[in-house]
């Protein structure tokens, strides 16, 4: 779903404009820059990207009509509207089939 379309749903749910909620579902989606597919989702769209949404954009937002609404429900409207569920970062990592050049080498160490 496309940023706009989080925030038109966001609007509908809790009242005022689209444009109030816009900054926070295009956070969660900023990640489409580095992978453009449902890929980029394992970067913010789980249960710590939502806190850490909070912590970037303030535990609340105040929509045109003036109601004050938890930043942290609408980070979990917008994974739950693209996943059907809000994940961990570890039901994310879990499922990252590990590679040689992932581990980390003992020459590493002495960088």
């Amino acid at each position: 779903m496309h940023p706009y379309h989080h925030a038109v749903s966001s609007a509908k749910k809790w009242g005022g404009s689209p444009d109030d909620y816009l900054p926070i579902h295009d956070w969660f989606d900023a990640s489409k820059a580095y992978y453009a597919d449902w890929r980029h989702r394992a970067l913010r769209h789980h249960a710590e990207g939502i806190f850490m949404c909070e912590r970037l954009f303030g535990a609340t937002v105040t929509n045109a009509n003036g109601q004050v609404i938890p930043v942290r429900v609408i980070g979990e409207q917008h994974v739950h509207e693209d996943l059907r569920c809000i994940p961990s970062v570890q039901d994310w990592l879990s499922n990252i089939k590990s590679q040689p050049w992932m581990r980390a080498r003992p020459e590493a160490d002495n960088i």
